[in-house]
């Protein structure tokens, strides 16, 4: 399933299905990492998804939707 509604911002609805949808995926499916990129071809987004924080980055500088 895509949405291709790329030019419009997420409602308030569909970014709470974002993150529930995201904590689902961290606690079920997430091994080590994932690295992901995004958004269109001129303006990439890069992802990281990962069970540790970055190197010599503090814990608690991650928010917690």
């Amino acid at each position: 399933m895509r949405n291709e509604r790329h030019d419009e911002p997420l409602s308030d609805v569909e970014l709470e299905l974002f993150f529930q949808y995201l904590h689902r995926y961290a606690i079920h499916d997430l091994d080590q990492w994932l690295n992901l990129r995004v958004g269109n071809a001129d303006h990439p987004v890069y992802v990281t998804l990962s069970g540790t924080p970055a190197p010599a980055a503090d814990p608690s500088a991650y928010l917690r939707p």
